[in-house]
């Protein structure tokens, strides 16, 4: 009999469960062209107001005309309008190049989303009034635009608060039918904390979903999640949970993007043998025959900002109302059940995943590994082909203060960049070796 090794003190083995499969084809059709966000802007009037986007996804018909995080569907009422899809937060230009499952540590929610509403009505009302099928096709993103817009605004730019929005947006959701109520069915808490996006080429690997593990049970009805910025029903609820299923199967297929510049051989041999030694156990193993422990590590290990752990799906009312709820219905049930820790991630593709840690504190992996020399405030460009291929990361400027949104302000609750200091007992040489190797996964 083979007897499981014991984990790695400071960790708990998270448990699988069963999976739907799907189609990977059908699913990324779905994700680029679907409608499990129905609301937006009024087509002709996106064309005229904002104008025409790049064309990167190399979209046909009406989405050949607009940004790839948007996606131009019909409303329920047969309005074409143009409504937000997962690639917001999901997609990120990467030395030039679109790559879809790569966070998007670009985006700005610094400043109030629901400011530009009131221009928004404007615009709808002159051009169809306020009466009109094309403001009855607005209303549902309006309204959800002016419940989350105030409540999700973070310090910095980079960081993301999805955590924040759908608490924001259940809590303004009927658990059982899925119907929109003006008035929150439980309290929203205070406060907005950072998170990093994780990337999507992990999900295949994991056993629970977000950083806290909290994501259990059926992994598409999960990632279904973001469909509640307008749904109707838990009619459209239904129809978007078929075709998850697929999506669920395109997000397992993605494969990250190879390292781009040339490796050191030597220095990558004792790299693996650093890395098998010191941070597998943990991480997994890569190559041939990988292997991922699937492990939650506790705070009292990890040591990074614990604020996260303790916010969002933590929340009494979040949880309490995902318990009762449409998506806790079987066969297909998810659950959130948050853990006191964070999960040690898979590594694929790290070279591409900068800012680095659960908040993204920490600019680059030689940062990572050495936590002396992380910096408190620093600064990058927000430019996709401004990449540190030595230190591996962003280039960034280390900054005296934290003065201004463009900066990150390690000193600001949730935004520590403490903890992971599992580097710190190694030489420089033997730090350079690891990152070699780690340019390779």
């Amino acid at each position: 009999m083979v007897v499981d090794p014991e984990p790695p003190s400071g960790t708990t083995p998270i448990a699988a469960s069963e999976q739907r499969t799907g189609d990977a084809t059908r699913g990324r059709e779905y994700l680029l062209y679907g409608d499990y966000v129905d609301s937006g802007i009024p087509y002709d009037l996106y064309l005229q107001t904002v104008g025409s986007g790049n064309n990167l996804l190399e979209r046909d018909g009406d989405n050949e005309a607009i940004p790839y995080n948007f996606t131009a569907v019909d409303a329920p009422n047969g309005v074409r309008v143009v409504a937000a899809n997962c690639l917001q937060c999901h997609a990120q230009e990467l030395n030039g190049e679109l790559v879809i499952g790569l966070g998007n540590s670009f985006a700005d929610f610094t400043e109030n989303q629901a400011s530009v509403v009131p221009l928004v009505d404007l615009a709808v009302t002159l051009r169809y009034g306020n009466n009109s099928p094309e403001w009855d096709a607005y209303v549902p993103f309006r309204r959800a635009a002016l419940v989350t817009g105030p409540e999700i605004q973070t310090e910095v730019r980079g960081t993301n608060s999805a955590g924040k929005v759908a608490v924001v947006l259940t809590a303004h959701r009927n658990p059982i039918d899925l119907t929109w109520s003006d008035d929150p069915v439980y309290p929203i808490p205070s406060g907005v904390v950072p998170e990093d996006v994780p990337a999507w080429w992990h999900t295949k690997k994991k056993n629970a979903l977000y950083f806290n593990a909290s994501g259990k049970g059926d992994f598409a009805r999960l990632i279904m999640a973001s469909s509640s910025l307008t749904m109707q029903d838990s009619a459209k609820a239904r129809e978007v949970d078929e075709n998850f299923d697929d999506v669920l199967a395109f997000l397992k297929s993605i494969e990250p993007p190879a390292y781009p510049e040339a490796i050191d051989e030597t220095l990558l041999e004792a790299g693996a043998d650093i890395f098998a030694a010191e941070c597998a156990e943990c991480h997994g193993t890569y190559g041939a025959d990988p292997t991922y422990p699937n492990l939650l590590v506790s705070l009292d290990r990890i040591k990074t900002d614990s604020l996260l752990v303790y916010s969002n799906f933590a929340s009494g009312g979040f949880e309490n109302w995902y318990t009762g709820s449409w998506f806790s219905n079987a066969p297909y049930a998810a659950s959130f059940t948050p853990e006191r820790g964070y999960i040690a991630p898979p590594l694929d593709g790290i070279w591409a995943t900068a800012p680095y840690l659960h908040n993204g504190s920490v600019p680059t992996l030689e940062d990572l590994l050495n936590t002396s020399q992380r910096p408190t405030y620093w600064k990058r460009s927000f430019i996709s082909t401004d990449l540190d291929y030595e230190k591996v990361g962003w280039n960034y400027s280390a900054e005296s203060s934290g003065n201004g949104s463009e900066i990150y302000d390690t000193t600001l609750p949730g935004y520590h960049n403490t903890g992971h200091s599992f580097g710190d007992g190694l030489s420089e040489d033997e730090r350079s070796a690891l990152i070699e190797y780690l340019k390779t996964l």
